[in-house]
């Protein structure tokens, strides 16, 4: 079984802030259980107008601010065990998502490489790296809060599959745009 991790960088002045004071390429972190992308969670924006209101979120790739952003989409394989787990996890976020916060001072603090984690708040790669430790998928040398989106991209459970505009990796993989737009 595959799990899939995508990190987008988009055209926000968020985005473009993030990639001027990191240098990375990419600045956000999703995880789906499909190869579609269409259960593709994680934490950020629940307003894509405003980048201040966040939580857990269901991404909507079907947004242009999705389709166009520039990704690279990696994939891992899991036992069926770790597939269930995370999905029971990423289930029980879905139904608790109001109790989630978006954990905007931990950002900060990991700018600075400050340890603060946030009870019932997470930023995006701070969510994927807690998911894949209490799934017992990978552990990381460093404490969740502190994991940036390339240490995902760097951890070695990850495999490259695509770079590109999300739209181009629908088309590529012959899911039916019509599905999105």
């Amino acid at each position: 079984m595959k799990i899939y991790l995508v990190l987008t960088a988009t055209s926000s002045l968020l985005s473009k802030t993030i990639k001027l004071y990191t240098g990375a390429n990419y600045n956000h972190a999703s995880i789906a259980l499909s190869s579609d992308l269409n259960d593709l969670t994680s934490f950020g924006r629940k307003d894509i107008n405003n980048p201040f209101i966040g939580g857990f979120v269901k991404e909507d790739i079907s947004h242009a601010f999705f389709l166009d952003a520039q990704c690279s989409i990696y994939t891992c394989e899991v036992s069926p065990k770790e597939y269930a787990h995370l999905k029971r996890e990423l289930d029980y976020y879905h139904q608790q998502q109001d109790f989630f916060r978006y954990n905007f001072l931990g950002l900060l603090a990991l700018a600075v490489n400050v340890n603060y984690k946030r009870d019932h708040a997470f930023f995006c790669s701070e969510f994927i790296a807690t998911l894949l430790e209490e799934c017992q998928i990978y552990q990381f040398d460093k404490s969740p809060n502190l994991v940036t989106p390339q240490d995902l991209q760097a951890s070695i459970i990850f495999k490259p599959i695509y770079t590109g505009t999300i739209k181009n990796y629908l088309v590529k993989t012959h899911i039916p745009l019509y599905d999105y737009v």
